[in-house]
């Protein structure tokens, strides 16, 4: 386990250094720069203050120079400055990153549990009533877009019944107390972990569903069953272990997507999170900041498949690690 550890680590060292130099040599082929916005913002700015901005942020060097310099502060655990924010990199993004992190996280606990539920469901009663309700309804899911889901969503739930609030994490001037601050949080985080939920709900549902059948005909379960054992039981502490394989690859896979997709949720629902940041970093041609974002996102989904294959272990002894 310690060897294969360590190898992960230098291999997700060399992999982050890859994204950096790649992301960094692609964002810097953008033309316009942080000069030229506050130039747009602040009406004419004449050629001899601009030149002094752009050697003032090291604009002015070579791309050579500016990357190698770049990967050094890094390593150190210098992410830049942002100069919009008047903060380090790091500590703008960190500020972000629990609002996202909170959003992901739930968003993958809700479409795990309800669409592992629905297929184990669905695959008990294969080619029956309630198969092929639970199926129309998955298909629906995922045949509606993310980003139509949370306009409806929204406009259903908050604008026209007023259950939910219509955006934010926080209400302004709320009550104050522990229990009270997550009840207003939970109570703005239904529709966006809603909204993104759904359409991974439909495909953890196949894949818990197609799982389960090609599972439930396997001798042990057979020989579960001709102990008598009851089906909750057969299910429960022998089918679904097994049958969890493909979806803990797929729950790696989502938080990843979800990084990117939390840039549209948030900015519909206006969360203050790290896909906002992403959004309004871009348009300011904040690149420091849109590196720093994606470092930090990087690192947490090297982090995650790291996870998912130390926990592939546990699930099913029989998955060995690559020494």
């Amino acid at each position: 386990m310690g060897h294969y550890l360590r190898r992960r680590l230098l291999q997700s060292v060399v992999v982050i250094l890859v994204i950096i130099m790649g992301n960094f040599i692609l964002l810097n082929s953008v033309p316009g720069d942080l000069v030229d916005v506050m130039a747009g913002r602040g009406g004419d700015m004449d050629a001899e203050l601009m030149a002094s901005l752009r050697e003032r942020f090291g604009l002015d060097q070579p791309l050579p120079v500016r990357m190698i310099d770049y990967v050094g502060n890094v390593l150190t655990g210098d992410l830049g400055y942002s100069w919009p924010h008047s903060q380090p990199v790091l500590d703008v993004v960190l500020q972000r990153l629990p609002a996202t992190t909170l959003l992901v996280v739930l968003s993958v606990m809700v479409s795990v549990l309800v669409g592992t539920v629905t297929g184990v469901l669905a695959a008990r009663h294969a080619h029956r009533a309630v198969d092929i309700v639970l199926s129309m309804i998955v298909l629906a899911f995922y045949a509606t877009p993310i980003f139509l889901t949370a306009l409806g969503m929204m406009l259903i739930f908050s604008v026209k019944l007023g259950w939910l609030p219509l955006a934010g994490l926080t209400t302004a001037g709320a009550q104050e107390g522990l229990f009270a601050t997550a009840l207003d949080m939970a109570e703005h985080l239904v529709l966006p972990v809603a909204s993104l939920s759904m359409f991974y709900i439909a495909i953890y549902a196949r894949l818990a569903r197609a799982s389960m059948l090609q599972v439930m005909t396997q001798d042990y379960v057979r020989t579960a069953r001709a102990k008598g054992l009851s089906e909750v039981n057969v299910i429960l502490g022998h089918a679904l272990r097994n049958a969890m394989l493909p979806v803990v690859t797929m729950a790696g896979l989502q938080i990843t997507e979800l990084f990117g997709g939390a840039v549209l949720t948030e900015t519909i629902f206006g969360l203050p999170g790290v896909g906002r940041l992403a959004y309004d970093a871009v348009f300011s041609r904040n690149f420091p900041l849109m590196l720093g974002i994606l470092i930090v996102c990087s690192f947490i989904i090297v982090l995650v498949n790291l996870a998912v294959d130390l926990l592939y272990t546990r699930l099913d002894p029989r998955v060995e690690l690559d020494q």
